[in-house]
């Protein structure tokens, strides 16, 4: 029975962070293209020069997906780092002040409404293993969880994100004029933009319509932002 209720939290655990790196990617995504959409527009209206478009984008494509894959990785290391400190010192507590700890775990299941001997119970068998005892320890009174990502995955993942993303703004300025590319380039964005927040609403339980029209708007608005810039940098020019 024991063993099979691990095998099973196993499986959640392994649900849970499937799940968090599908959201990284869809971040690292969605970053990545905003980004680059509002500098290549900006360059495209300041110089109507799809070429320098194109060295500006894939400048800023590489620089951005490794700049996130920099930050995931130590977001996700700084995490689990910390997690592994804090249950270095719970296990240090266990060890040399078990009855303090004892105390902690029962006020935690009193807390959560137990009562009587089934509390004494329920205290008796988590004291009773120490991964369960620290376990609860770290997630009930500290509120950690050891559900964390990899950090080199979650590198790999919002890297190569962040590249496919930026990539979808800067396709349409390899194949057509750039007054043709600037208006091509806006559409594909929102509705990547648009799909890419329907699917995040789904994930998230949210309304993904609505979900889908936020993100398309946030994107248009950067976009918009490159574009002032540009008209500006432009009329200088």
């Amino acid at each position: 029975m024991r063993k099979s209720l691990h095998k099973q939290r196993e499986m959640i655990e392994k649900h849970s962070r499937v799940g968090a790196l599908f959201k990284e990617f869809i971040l690292g995504g969605q970053d990545g293209l905003v980004n680059v959409l509002g500098v290549i527009l900006g360059i495209a209206i300041a110089t109507s020069d799809s070429k320098l478009v194109i060295i500006a984008g894939l400048a800023a494509a590489f620089a951005e997906s490794f700049s996130m894959a920099a930050v995931a990785y130590t977001s996700a290391k700084t995490e689990e780092d910390y997690y592994n400190s804090q249950k270095k010192q719970e296990e240090y507590e266990v060890k040399t002040i078990p009855k303090k700890e004892k105390e902690e775990i029962y006020d935690i299941f009193y807390k959560k409404g137990f009562r009587g001997k089934l509390l004494n119970d329920i205290v008796k068998h988590v004291t009773s293993n120490k991964k369960v005892w620290i376990d609860i320890m770290m997630a009930d009174e500290l509120g950690l969880s050891n559900e964390f990502i990899n950090p080199v995955k979650s590198a790999i993942v919002v890297g190569l994100a962040a590249i496919l993303g930026s990539f979808i703004p800067l396709t349409a300025f390899f194949f057509m004029p750039i007054n043709s590319a600037i208006i091509w380039s806006l559409i594909i964005s929102a509705i990547a933009l648009f799909i890419t927040g329907a699917v995040e609403g789904k994930i998230t339980i949210g309304k993904w319509f609505k979900r889908g029209i936020q993100l398309a708007v946030i994107g248009m608005v950067a976009a918009g932002i490159g574009f002032l810039i540009g008209k500006i940098l432009g009329v200088q020019v």
